[in-house]
């Protein structure tokens, strides 16, 4: 049985993440959405309320079940039992921030990392955004999934933000 793990910090989980999942899902047996922290960014939701709108928008995809990432996530991918990393890659600037992030991993776990180009449809979403659109009064409920422009006008509305 073949595992892989699609690692991010879903800060929000956007229609791009889905259909890298989606893909991800068709090539392997087994798929770990990974919610992780970024250390260099500033999460707007917490952690458990993004693993649980990650369960959310992924309840109907068979295979597929969302874990926290506890630390590192080469450990992650070994205590999983994943052979690949599987990542989205919209452009240039994707592609070099990926690859020493893939290389580390392959290094510390030897773990592959299988990068998985964008669909034109939703290439231009980005977590960041979603956040900058939402912070503004625009609407995002159209690139991200069911529930989770709530969740992030309600988490900026609590900051303070909106």
């Amino acid at each position: 049985m073949s595992t892989a793990v699609c690692p991010g910090s879903f800060d929000p989980v956007t229609l791009g993440h889905l259909d890298v999942v989606r893909r991800a899902a068709g090539l392997f047996d087994t798929v770990v959405v990974a919610v992780a922290t970024n250390s260099s960014k500033r999460a707007l939701l917490d952690p458990s309320r993004r693993v649980d709108l990650v369960r959310a928008a992924t309840a109907d995809l068979p295979g597929v079940r969302v874990e926290l990432v506890p630390g590192l996530l080469a450990d992650f991918c070994r205590d999983v039992g994943a052979t690949a990393l599987v990542k989205g890659v919209r452009g240039g600037a994707d592609w070099d921030a990926e690859l020493p992030m893939a290389l580390m991993n392959r290094h510390l776990a030897g773990v592959e990392t299988v990068f998985l180009p964008a669909d034109r449809a939703v290439s231009h979403i980005a977590s960041s955004l979603v956040k900058d659109v939402a912070r503004h009064g625009g609407p995002i409920d159209d690139l991200v999934p069911p529930g989770v422009g709530d969740a992030v006008r309600a988490a900026l509305a609590a900051a303070g933000d909106r």
